[in-house]
């Protein structure tokens, strides 16, 4: 079995004129936390929206060494594929426990599934005290509680979190985090996109840098953490 769970090379995605993605590759080994760090408009999210089969794209992207390129969206998610998008994306008039049902419509198992649910529970007990709420009443963090979780709800092999501190209170985001550090300590591969430079760092073992759709510097999370371009340019030291 290959190392690589997901393989990207040499990917393009334009809108009309704009070419957002010029050409970009890179992988994601299995049970890392790879984190993609720029400024906005980099090409970020258009990567994870290539990735996940919202975003047409030119170039190859592999999964478990399968060929998504002719792959819609769903069919992705049956072979291992997740994404928590920018924005939470949660389903305001359905409940807590309805979305969370709704991130494992793929599945069939009864027991694993009330098994991951009660593990979503665990992770995030203000879920289980609002799971008859409708999510679209929920504050910000526990929406991107909701959404991490929904998407865990298809036991994906390669999970997508995009933007997971967008718009929350310092507190939270490091509540954030650290559930994402628990879940890659229990096997999952995570591919991060973050506008938190420091945060993502951190997190990371790996790390790739955008600018204008291309990678301009790549390598270990603390090492970046520790490159002087990256600190001017990123964390504002």
């Amino acid at each position: 079995m290959s190392d690589v769970l997901l393989q990207v090379r040499d990917l393009h995605v334009s809108y009309g004129s704009i070419h957002a993605i010029k050409g970009i590759s890179f992988d994601v080994r299995r049970n890392e936390i790879v984190s993609l760090i720029g400024a906005n408009g980099a090409g970020k999210t258009t990567t994870l929206r290539a990735i996940s089969g919202l975003a047409g794209f030119k170039g190859s992207i592999r999964l478990d060494n399968h060929d998504l390129s002719q792959i819609p969206p769903d069919k992705r998610v049956k072979l291992g594929l997740a994404q928590s998008p920018e924005g939470r994306g949660v389903f305001p008039q359905m409940s807590v426990l309805e979305n969370l049902e709704m991130g494992a419509y793929s599945r069939s198992d009864r027991d694993g599934i009330e098994k991951d649910l009660r593990r979503c529970y665990e992770m995030f007990p203000r879920l289980k005290e609002r799971r008859s709420q409708m999510a679209g009443t929920l504050s910000g963090g526990e929406q991107q509680m909701l959404a991490i979780s929904r998407a865990l709800m298809s036991r994906p092999k390669l999970l997508l979190l995009d933007e997971p501190s967008l718009g929350l209170a310092p507190l939270i985001v490091a509540q954030i985090f650290e559930i994402i550090k628990q879940v890659h300590s229990e096997g999952m591969t995570i591919l991060l996109v973050e506008q938190n430079a420091r945060m993502a760092l951190k997190a990371a073992d790996r790390a790739y840098v955008l600018e204008t759709g291309k990678i301009v510097l790549d390598g270990r999370g603390q090492d970046l953490l520790d490159n002087d371009e990256v600190r001017r340019s990123y964390l504002g030291i």
